[in-house]
């Protein structure tokens, strides 16, 4: 296998299967704004680490410009050569006008001389052109442009040099002359929601003698480079582990839940607004840092501070397990995370240790698709890789409405291994809550339908509702009579 040339960005590198071939020319094409020259710097810098000769070439930015970006992302460009490419000075010169008149051929001819002028001089392992939209505009055809990028191919070929094209798709956007001579072609794209930050994504076009990584992959540009987001692959990832049955909150949910939790198994919470799901998921979370093991708790729509006070109030100190490193809690702002970013943060936790993640609720988390279809795809990798890393997942979804008929915005049930459904109904003047499962895959459950209550000491489940008929529809049928004998008792 060929030696390849870091990008200086993992998850690029990871992409690409290690980075681009050495010796070869490249294509990196986006619009203005894609973060094209950002990750040019990036790729020389990783060179410069690694003791190669890099150059960059600019016939768009001025070298202040160049050196300003990378000053706002806190690197420094020393032992990065810059070549400034400028327009003759007697072109700048009014009594010169003429002078901008003369064959294109020549200020062609020109520009491509001082390029193999500078790379003659420094001899560069590594060199960026920025970019090929200027030798297109004094190319004037697409015949001639074509010729010249092989001529410059050519040429660094046999300088053994790997070299990064940039294009900005300023003018002839459709002229794929440079897809046909590169050796590989990678594209930034920038999407502007009609809400929150813009989404950038990246792609593969092509890629000579490669497996590469397929699809869109998102990308982000902060401080510190791009920070690019594989997309996640499930069939990647697997491990034997043994799916044992992990204990649950109280005896009442392991009887519920037929004697508990399969290891490496989902489980969805579903249920209106109120009923407690998120204080359910944090209990089994407590639960599996009770057992020795590190949780992390993704919330979508509740504020931290305001979660961490009322878990308080049931009697969870979820403070004391964040600072000892047992939980770990993120705020997530579905407005600003793509849902590639997510997932990537979700497979980091796991990488260093920790085996129950819970995610509430999936509502945010649609917030930040564009489809739902492509929510569902987004959540069956997540859930497969999960799985597979023998991780134990916890997710929520509010329905809408409070009681009778019940939608779900987002319809996940098939693909998690247990449904735990959450109910408002009515009883004895009260409006209580009901617990059943509705499925588990890996074995028997309770098919009842239980009251439960949350105080101070957590979730208090009751026993089954035997007597009781139409809990689900929200308005039992039951003398008040019976219903004393099965409910819960009130509250001192």
């Amino acid at each position: 296998m060929m030696e390849q040339a870091s990008l200086g960005v993992a998850g690029l590198d990871d992409v690409l299967s290690g980075g681009l071939t050495r010796g070869c020319l490249f294509l990196l094409e986006g619009s203005p704004g894609t973060g094209k020259t950002t990750l040019g710097l990036q790729f020389l810098l990783a060179g410069r680490e690694a003791g190669e000769r890099v150059l960059y070439v600019t016939m768009s930015e001025t070298e202040q410009e160049l050196r300003n970006t990378a000053a706002s992302h806190g690197w420094s460009l020393d032992g990065v050569e810059i070549f400034e490419l400028v327009p003759p000075e007697n072109l700048l010169d009014e009594a010169q006008q003429q002078s901008l008149l003369y064959s294109s051929d020549l200020e062609l001819g020109e520009t491509t001389s001082r390029i193999f002028e500078a790379f003659e001089r420094l001899n560069p392992d590594r060199v960026v052109l920025d970019s090929l939209a200027e030798i297109r505009l004094l190319a004037q055809g697409s015949l001639r442009y074509r010729r010249q990028v092989l001529s410059l191919k050519h040429y660094f070929a046999r300088t053994h040099a790997t070299v990064l094209m940039l294009d900005d798709l300023t003018s002839e956007t459709n002229d794929k002359t440079v897809h046909s001579v590169a050796h590989g072609v990678l594209r930034l794209e920038e999407l502007s929601p009609d809400y929150g930050a813009e989404r950038r994504r990246l792609r593969v076009i092509k890629y000579r003698g490669r497996q590469y990584r397929g699809g869109y992959h998102d990308f982000a540009i902060r401080k510190g480079g791009v920070q690019v987001f594989p997309r996640l692959v499930s069939g990647e990832h697997g491990e034997y582990f043994v799916r044992d049955r992990l204990p649950c909150p109280s005896p009442q949910f392991s009887a519920l839940l037929g004697g508990g939790i399969e290891r490496g198994s989902s489980v969805l919470v579903l249920g209106p607004a109120g009923t407690g799901k998120s204080l359910l998921v944090l209990s089994f979370a407590v639960s599996a840092v009770a057992r020795g093991e590190r949780a992390a708790l993704f919330i979508f729509d509740e504020e931290k501070a305001l979660f961490i006070q009322r878990a308080l109030g049931v009697g969870i100190d979820v403070q004391q397990m964040i600072d000892s490193n047992q939980l770990i809690i993120e705020q997530v702002d579905a407005a600003q995370m793509t849902p590639g970013e997510f997932s990537s943060r979700v497979r980091e936790h796991v990488e260093k240790g920790v085996r129950t993640v819970a995610i509430d609720s999936l509502n945010g988390y649609q917030a930040a698709m564009p489809q739902e279809q492509a929510l569902v795809l987004h959540i069956h990798e997540l859930l497969q890789f999960l799985n597979r890393s023998a991780i134990t997942t916890y997710l929520t979804v509010a329905q809408h409405g409070l009681v009778g008929d019940m939608r779900t915005p987002v319809d996940v049930t098939y693909l998690a291994d247990t449904v735990i459904l959450l109910r408002y109904f009515e009883a004895l003047g009260r409006v209580r809550r009901a617990i059943s499962v509705v499925k588990k895959r890996a074995g028997a459950h309770e098919d009842t339908i239980r009251e439960y209550r949350i105080d101070r000491g957590g979730f208090l489940l009751g026993e089954p509702l035997t007597q009781f008929q139409g809990v689900l529809r929200g308005v039992p049928n039951i003398s008040a009579d019976d219903a004393r004998d099965r409910l819960l008792p009130d509250r001192p």
